[in-house]
């Protein structure tokens, strides 16, 4: 067989396996958040784990010697991307704090069919039938797994639903961001972001702040260290393989969320959940085949 070709194969496997370990951190992240959301007030959290991401990130920037602002940083793009950045996190913490993990972690896999249909609508890209079919069964997906008219349906279910929107316009955003500006710039600025919308949150609940007790410092600094670590390995996937051969990995964050939601906070799967998450994966799964052919 071909050199080149194994090359490509390992290369795609070690990409693969740098995507699953950011996944599996992410998931971490976000178990670490909702546990600490449980003594502490939730724009706290946002604060306090923006302020720790964003401090690594200009650490990091600074041993780089590079400026932590740049003039792109107030361009119209980064500016939409902020707006979008703490729509995202803001409602997504919350659903985190309100709402089963595993719920929030799957509702959250929808984000790549938002950015492909906001991509065709913004930047004109074309989007054959096909694709727009996946998009509504995927999104059908997400009707399932929330079950607006049902008995057992929660308002509170929205809010995962309002960060994936607010997730897929910051993807957007960024597609559209000035070239100048590199992962690690769009890393700190995303956590100061998140930091911005636990400002705003806790000045529309006026909950006042507590002293994080240690069970909850510890789950804030592992949340940021994981938070850290999984950005760099997802920056280390998608540089490593191919795009088309690295990103599907992306979705293993759904069984590690619902994997740590039953072990840790007792959540149950139930059918409506995993017919919700079947018709998301391969609605997404399909749309990256369509897209590399």
């Amino acid at each position: 067989m071909n050199t080149t070709v194994l090359t490509g194969r390992r290369m795609n496997m070690l990409g693969s396996l740098w995507m699953m370990t950011a996944m599996a951190l992410f998931a971490v992240e976000d178990a670490l958040v909702k546990a600490a959301s449980r003594t502490v007030p939730v724009g706290e959290v946002l604060i306090l784990f923006g302020l720790g991401g964003g401090v690594v990130f200009a650490c990091l920037l600074a041993l780089r010697g590079q400026p932590l602002f740049q003039p792109e940083v107030v361009s119209r793009p980064m500016l939409i991307r902020v707006f979008f950045e703490v729509t995202g996190r803001l409602f997504y913490v919350l659903a985190l704090a309100l709402t089963p993990l595993s719920s929030a972690t799957v509702i959250l896999q929808a984000t790549p069919l938002v950015v492909v249909a906001g991509a065709a609508l913004v930047f004109g890209e074309r989007v054959g039938w096909r694709r727009w079919s996946a998009i509504l069964i995927g999104m059908a997906g997400v009707v399932v797994i929330i079950r607006p008219g049902a008995d057992s349906f929660s308002p509170l279910s929205i809010l995962a639903l309002l960060g994936m929107i607010g997730f897929a316009g910051r993807d957007l955003a960024s597609r559209a961001a000035p070239a100048a500006i590199g992962t690690a710039t769009l890393g700190l600025y995303g956590f100061l972001a998140m930091a911005l919308a636990g400002a705003i949150f806790s000045g529309w609940s006026l909950q006042p702040f507590t002293w994080p007790d240690r069970g909850a410092t510890l789950a804030l600094s592992g949340a940021i260290a994981s938070g850290t670590i999984a950005y760099s390995c997802l920056m280390r996937a998608m540089r490593t393989g191919e795009v088309s051969a690295v990103t599907p990995f992306r979705y293993s964050r759904l069984l590690f969320g619902v994997a740590l939601g039953i072990a840790l906070f007792g959540e149950a799967l139930s059918v409506q959940m995993m017919v919700g998450s079947g018709l998301i994966v391969a609605s997404g799964i399909f749309i990256l085949w369509r897209s590399r052919r």
